[in-house]
């Protein structure tokens, strides 16, 4: 499946103009780096992300708005591939990675993770030099009513390569599958990792059930990352308390267009406006954090009651 990635990729940005000049613009993006209470972060200023930073993903705005995700809105010259798990690969047109995808479901069916995490699995098997994510319906997705996945290349946040050097304690075991819990707050992370597919779908309902859904949401507010290497899964899922901080719509300097997603809690925040990337702080990153994952308490209760489930 990466050969054919990458054949995907040379014939879109061959073919459609507005992904080529969006990926020729992408090498030329600023980055800085921060670090937030001792973790390593990376700030990108990418102009073209105010596509999603600033999607109006309320209800009316969605029922208003065509859905660029079905196969009969894409653009003429978007190209893709099937996959077998009844998803179709696109080259992101608005990217964050050297190589982005968008993997959305081909029916056009609500953003929702319980029955599709062995999904998301596979298609991490078969895209082994990508690193998958899953933003939930709100905590990042820009479509919510169309359930889909995205893909970067692997290595591009730091968490990748990080994770093992902040393990603060293991929490559960079910058969091959491991979870631990991260000292990186105040984000709040817990890691699965395992070789069976079937141990980890398992451990994964359990995550799933021991955290909160709101009383006007359908699934526990969260991101996932997830890739495969040496034989095995690593999943990094972050329970969220809130869909954006406050400094999303404050008025004058108080404001800053963050609208976190998996990206941006993998370590590598987004500022598709200029005067954010230019004052953003490491405190600020931190208090953005604070806001939109549980709080240590919260996070320990959660922990406490995975423990309980197994």
């Amino acid at each position: 499946m990466n050969q054919k990635v990458k054949k995907l990729f040379d014939e879109q940005l061959s073919s459609w103009e507005t992904a080529r000049n969006n990926y020729e613009a992408l090498a030329r993006v600023r980055t800085k780096e921060l670090n937030v209470n001792g973790v390593p972060y990376k700030v990108q200023f990418n102009p073209a992300r105010i596509v999603s930073s600033g999607a109006k993903v309320d209800v009316k705005s969605i029922k208003e708005r065509k859905c660029f995700l079905c196969p009969a809105n894409l653009p003429p010259e978007q190209k893709g591939i099937i996959s077998e798990e009844h998803y179709t690969i696109l080259v992101n047109p608005f990217p964050i990675f050297p190589r982005h995808l968008t993997i959305p479901e081909t029916e056009h069916v609500d953003q929702r993770i319980a029955s599709r995490f062995n999904d998301m699995l596979a298609l991490a098997r078969e895209l082994t030099e990508y690193t998958l994510f899953y933003n939930g319906p709100k905590c990042g997705a820009s479509a919510p009513d169309h359930a889909h996945f995205q893909a970067g290349n692997k290595g591009f946040m730091p968490i990748e390569k990080y994770w093992r050097d902040y393990i603060a304690g293991r929490v559960a075991d079910y058969g091959t599958a491991t979870l631990w819990y991260l000292n990186d707050a105040p984000r709040t992370t817990l890691v699965m990792e395992s070789a069976d597919q079937d141990d980890l779908e398992s451990l994964f309902k359990i995550v799933y059930q021991s955290l909160n859904t709101k009383p006007e949401e359908e699934e526990p507010m969260m991101n996932i990352l997830t890739w495969y290497e040496h034989e095995k899964w690593i999943v990094c899922l972050f329970p969220r308390e809130k869909h954006r901080p406050a400094c999303y719509t404050a008025k004058g300097e108080d404001n800053l267009l963050s609208s976190p997603a998996s990206v941006d809690l993998g370590g590598v925040f987004i500022t598709p406006v200029e005067k954010d990337f230019i004052k953003i702080t490491a405190n600020d990153i931190a208090q953005i954090l604070r806001e939109v994952c549980l709080s240590p308490e919260d996070f320990q209760r959660v922990r406490q009651r995975i423990k309980e489930c197994i």
